[in-house]
């Protein structure tokens, strides 16, 4: 049975930093596309970033391009997003996914095949 769970969401002040974590149980996060996607109030569910499990391909949704960075730790199974220069509107519950049979299709919520229970992230200006 497969479990993601985020943790590390919070509160912070615009300009600063977090970082959330995804520990994956019941697969293996360097044999699938691990992707963080986010929710704001009153809006749909948006791509973020996506680590594509074989050759280690990273992806970012324009908005978020030099601000966050997606990586992995093979050895703990968790996967994690680093967030500076967090903006009032980053605010959302961030949710870890999984993609076990990659396709070109990373940026879409259906292609994925499991999710985690999400993290409240709130940045005040």
């Amino acid at each position: 049975q497969v479990h993601l769970v985020e943790s590390g969401g919070g509160s912070v002040q615009a300009g600063g930093s977090l970082r959330l974590s995804c520990a994956a149980s019941g697969l293996t996060i360097s044999s699938v596309t691990m992707a963080w996607f986010r929710q704001g109030p009153g809006k749909q569910r948006e791509f973020v970033a996506a680590f594509r499990g074989s050759g280690g391909i990273t992806y970012y949704t324009d908005s978020v391009k030099g601000r966050f960075t997606i990586s992995r730790d093979n050895a703990k199974n968790t996967v994690y997003v680093q967030m500076n220069s967090l903006k009032p509107e980053d605010t959302a519950v961030y949710y870890c996914a999984a993609e076990v049979h990659s396709t070109i299709w990373y940026n879409l919520p259906g292609r994925y095949d499991y999710w985690g229970q999400g993290t409240q992230v709130t940045v005040s200006s």
